[in-house]
């Protein structure tokens, strides 16, 4: 092929071994797979199965939520029962204060009259 141009290259047919023009078709893209419908069939199967585990997964999460949801107005309920006995116990805290400085003015009084009695006595000779 020395010497020899490619004709392809030059735009022109290409020549068989006989001189003949090898004319060249456009390529068609491949066919489509055929349907297996065996293989349809199973994939539904799967896809049905995957449904109903997802409406499964999801009614057990309906469920947790609601059992959630009344933890936290158990805890709630707690709480307030919580702060009420809180409040009662700072309101007798309170009147206790109230009366610890009652009994603690009482106390300071009988010292300051102690002392005046002991004051005004004749010590020992």
């Amino acid at each position: 092929m020395t010497g020899m141009h490619d004709r392809s290259s030059l735009g022109q047919p290409d020549l068989g071994a006989a001189g003949a023009v090898v004319i060249r078709f456009p390529v068609r893209a491949p066919a489509p797979p055929a349907i297996d419908r065996d293989a349809e069939a199973e994939a539904q199967a799967r896809l049905r199965r995957a449904l109903a585990a997802l409406d499964a997964a999801l009614a057990e999460q309906r469920e947790a939520v609601a059992s959630w949801r009344n933890a936290i107005g158990g805890l709630q309920t707690s709480m307030t029962n919580l702060g009420s006995s809180v409040q009662t116990y700072r309101a007798r805290l309170d009147a206790l204060a109230v009366q610890v400085a009652g009994v603690h003015h009482q106390a300071v009084w009988l010292e300051e009259w102690a002392d005046q009695v002991l004051g005004s006595q004749p010590g020992p000779a």
